[in-house]
């Protein structure tokens, strides 16, 4: 009597595409007793086809077992389990002659290739035509389990203590393993219902058979046991643990095998993902094993956006978990993501798909910049791999967790000329300034360039920038060095005392020796960096979604965290947060409009961006707001807009109302009063900068010598900024920007852009930060006059008109308008002092500073623009000789500094560096300005009055 189920096989179907997926054969809604039976076969290992009689036994167990199987016109083919003996085998074959000749007379039949090409490759090759009979079960059980829900209830009731799925995971044969490895992930695909018990031996057998798998490169049976895998990792913590304690090795092998197969690199890389960013996580021992596959996940040419997210969240908790320890991981991330970048620029530069080669001042910077990178990644590389050796004692050729980490290019040059006998001296601090190199050269050959910055995101710039900024691991690094320094004075001073005139152990290893690295400074130049990318759509969907970041950012920029006390820290950490949560409006603008026909991108009626060369002064003040869409419009439309205006020439009215310089437009009022009316805008001169040139220097008198290079280099670090600290309380109704642009006296310390360059690109700045869609007073300190001159006259070139009907007026300090005897000396020495092209355009008596000037008169003759300027008196030392002797000059004098039209003020006793820096409230060159601010402002607030009456 057949007691076995008989399985109506409609096609043998194992899609050989669908390696995970499963295409169903058999009935929706299987029969219990069938599904009952196929789990008895395979935990069994097959069914009796014969009953004993009752009261006899079996002869010893060997009873026939096996399966029948109807196909093809219904006749039988009768399958054996791995139990029947080979002589039951031949007795079979005697008694089913039918069969066993049909089987003969099918093998090369039409229907056996149909069959064989639905099959997946080598599914079933491993097994010999009797021993079938767990095979088929197994693939009966994932057909009814991929049918319907039904069945899979019907498995999991029958199946309830997992031992039949268990036993089909250890089976010999692959296509069981196969088969068994897709129930379990069918079974588990249902998050409503409760986990088999024997989940843990599951997962334990998977992974063995995945490991297996991959040796023979079985991307198939890898691919649908890896499936199983994941899900149960993902919802068994039992899972998680085991696999924790004892397949993270297999795992790491098996990511190192199937390194060309990305759809098994997926599956690991989020299987250990899921391991090791819920509760538990990888210890330091097995988090340094896995930098070596972990990093080549985030750089890899093949790896795929899964891969390269997964790797990166690892990394970041490994980071988080590990801190001081872990930073030789955060630099080697560095140093690999600038090498890549280098590689990626070089290449394309070699391929011509970059701009055009010439020789402009341009392309020679960002060649500078490039070679740089280059050099930085090589110093980067050598401290990642001295701190690791001094940290751990590692070598070349050590068995060092770190090894393979270390092994990656571009470390694997300094790490194979470490040797054990030599290693390098290294502390926190030296650690620190190579991190510090690697992120201001990572800057700076991603500030213009989109590709690389949209390449370095992808690298998990992200993560690295978060960790500089709200850790302190150099700190960290540096206290433990000083304690063991301490600890090994205390120690040496006991076991050994001061003979033979040797200093004291005390004396070699003083704990106050230890410097203190630059954290603030890496602070200050990763939030810079942070800034620049703050206005990519990815970059904004990761930090807005990170309240603790979030919360950090305006915590600096509010100056409520130590550390952050430096301006432009909080400006950047302002910044930031505007970009990220201002740019993406309810109508999808985000200010990515395309460049106007003189190449400026067109910003209008877009929220304002910020870019890292312009700095919010006093970041904590309520008016760094993000505008409201419907506050904005009205800004744009009503108080942004002075316009319209009427002339005679071009629609432009005279602004000169009872010596007011503001326009009779038909704004009715500002729509936001808890905005301030007015904007300020600051622009250094020659060798200035966004802060130091309007800081109050300790001395005002300048006696001490200057090198040419140092020309206002050293003055004004110390002290008060005044704009921020004295004029923001004394003139509240403006918000206040200070701008930064690279200037050189000469070109050995580096090329600067021309003029020309430096206002096309700061004018773009401006117009993509909002400034100029209000009224505007630019305040500049000697060619910053020039620079703002050039702005204007480009921003009507580029029909930017509101920023030039918008500029309320200008505060020339010191400016060369009709050129400087400064740049008259170097232009004549130019074989010694190399002139930077900026400096050419300053010679006196050039064309286009009168072109300039002209430009600005015919505004303020129209009434368009208020002027007023300052002037030095005293001589400047610029050179210093030998024996004291240096070499003083008047940069700008009189018939320079002023243009011939506006107000001037002639500062007694004050010189080029110092015209800008007021001692005190009481200094004419604070007076006047405030004085002058406060009776553009009166102007404005009567024009507003006017327009509300007539309204």
């Amino acid at each position: 009597m057949l007691v076995a189920a008989i399985m109506d096989i409609v096609t043998s179907s194992c899609d050989n595409t669908q390696e995970v997926s499963f295409n169903p054969s058999l009935p929706g809604n299987a029969e219990t007793r069938d599904i009952a039976a196929a789990l008895q076969v395979i935990e069994e290992g097959g069914l009796h086809l014969d009953e004993p009689p009752e009261g006899e036994d079996d002869g010893g167990g060997t009873g026939r077992k096996g399966i029948g199987i109807k196909i093809l016109e219904g006749t039988p083919v009768l399958g054996l389990s791995r139990t029947c003996s080979d002589s039951y085998s031949e007795e079979l074959k005697h008694q089913t002659p039918k069969t066993i000749i049909y089987q003969n007379k099918y093998e090369n039949s039409p229907q056996q290739k149909n069959v064989s090409s639905s099959v997946v490759p080598g599914l079933w090759d491993d097994l010999h035509c009797e021993h079938v009979a767990v095979p088929f079960a197994t693939w009966a059980l994932a057909n009814w389990a991929t049918a319907s829900q039904m069945n899979k209830t019907h498995i999991r009731e029958l199946d309830r203590d997992g031992h039949a799925v268990m036993a089909a995971l250890m089976a010999p044969e692959r296509s069981v393993k196969w088969h068994a490895s897709l129930v379990v992930r069918l079974l588990l695909e249902d998050r409503h219902t409760p986990l088999n018990e024997s989940i843990s031996e599951w997962a334990s057998s998977i992974l063995s058979t995945i490991s297996q798998a991959c040796k023979h490169e079985d991307v198939s049976l890898a691919n649908v046991a890896l499936s199983a895998l994941l899900l149960s990792v993902e919802r068994s913590p039992a899972v998680q643990k085991i696999v924790m304690e004892n397949g993270l090795n297999p795992m790491r092998e098996i990511a190192k095998q199937m390194t060309k197969h990305k759809q098994v690199q997926e599956a690991m890389a989020k299987a250990l993902e899921l391991l090791c960013t819920g509760e538990l996580h990888l210890s330091l021992e097995e988090s340094q094993k896995w930098s070596g596959i972990l990093v080549p996940w985030v750089f890899g040419t093949f790896s795929s956006d899964t891969i390269r997210s997964s790797a990166i969240k690892i990394l970041s908790q490994i980071l988080e978990d590990y801190g001081p320890t872990s930073v030789p991981l955060s630099q080697g991330w560095l140093a690999i993501m600038l090498s890549e970048v280098h590689s990626s620029i070089k290449k394309s530069n070699d391929s011509g798909t970059s701009q055009p080669k010439s020789d402009n001042v341009k392309t020679l910077i960002n060649n500078a910049n490039i070679a740089s990178a280059a050099q930085v990644a090589n110093q980067l590389s050598t401290a990642v791999v001295n701190l690791a050796a001094k940290k751990m004692g590692i070598t070349s050729g050590d068995a060092s967790p770190l090894a393979d980490f270390l092994s990656l290019e571009p470390l694997a040059g300094p790490f194979k000329n470490l040797k054990k006998d030599n290693l390098p001296k290294l502390d926190a601090a030296d650690s620190a300034v190579a991190t510090l190199k690697g992120i201001k050269a990572l800057t700076e050959v991603c500030a213009e360039n989109s590709v690389c910055q949209d390449m370095i995101v992808d690298f998990g710039i992200l993560s690295l920038l978060r960790r500089f900024m709200l850790s302190d691991d150099y700190e960290k690094l540096a206290a433990i060095e000083a304690y063991d320094a301490s600890s090994r004075a205390h120690e040496g001073k006991e076991r050994i005392s001061n003979v033979d005139g040797k200093p004291p152990i005390s004396e070699l290893y003083d704990s106050a020796s230890v410097r203190v690295p630059p954290t603030a400074h890496i602070r200050k130049h990763a939030a810079r960096l942070l800034t620049i990318l703050s206005l990519l759509p990815k970059v904004k969907k990761v930090v807005t979604a990170d309240e603790t970041w979030c919360k950090w950012l305006d915590d600096c920029a509010n100056g409520r965290i130590p550390g952050c006390s430096d301006l432009k820290m909080q400006s950047y950490a302002r910044a930031a947060l505007l970009n990220v949560f201002c740019n993406d409006q309810p109508n999808g603008r985000s200010g990515n409009s395309g460049p106007s026909d003189g190449g400026v991108k067109n910003y209008r009626n877009s929220c304002p961006r910020y870019d890292d060369m312009i700095f919010l002064i006093n970041s904590h003040l309520p008016h760094w707001k993000c505008p409201k869409e419907t506050d904005q419009q009205e800004s744009l439309s009503n108080v942004i807009s002075l316009a319209p205006f009427a002339d005679n020439d071009n629609g432009i009215e005279s602004w000169n109302n009872n010596n007011c310089s503001i326009s009779n437009d038909s704004t009715k009022s500002n729509p936001d009063r808890n905005l301030p009316p007015l904007d300020i805008v600051f622009v250094h001169g020659l060798r200035g900068g966004p802060y130091k040139t309007w800081r109050i220097a300790e001395e005002k008198i300048s006696t001490s010598p200057h090198l040419v290079e140092k020309i206002d280099e050293e003055a004004g670090k110390l002290g008060t900024f005044w704009p921020g600290e004295w004029l923001s309380s004394d003139f509240p109704e403006a918000r206040m920007f200070t701008l930064k642009y690279k200037t050189n006296l000469t070109q050995w310390s580096g090329a600067s852009l021309p003029l020309q360059e430096v206002s096309s690109m700061l004018l773009e700045k401006l117009v993509a930060a909002g400034v100029g869609n209000r009224p505007v007073v630019f305040v500049t300190h000697s060619m910053g006059g020039l620079v703002v001159k050039q702005i204007l006259h480009k921003a009507k070139e580029e029909r930017f008109d509101n920023l030039v009907k918008n500029t309320m007026g200008i505060v020339f300090y010191s400016c060369p308008h009709f050129g400087s005897k400064l740049a008259d000396m170097p232009w004549r020495m130019g074989f010694v002092l190399r002139p930077a092209p900026t400096i050419g355009e300053l010679r006196s008596g050039s064309s286009r500073l009168i072109e300039l000037n002209d430009y600005i008169r015919h505004l303020h003759k129209k009434g368009l623009l208020d002027v007023l300027s300052f002037c030095e008196t005293k001589v400047t030392p610029i050179v210093e000789g030998y024996g004291g002797w240096a070499f003083r000059t008047e940069i700008v004098p009189i018939e320079s500094a002023y243009p011939g039209f506006g107000e001037l003020v002639v500062l007694e006793s004050t010189d080029h560096i110092n015209c800008c820096k007021p001692v005190s409230r009481l200094d004419p060159s604070y007076t006047e300005t405030l004085k002058f601010l406060q009776r553009l402002k009166t102007c404005l607030d009567s024009a507003y009055v006017s327009e509300e009456e007539l309204s």
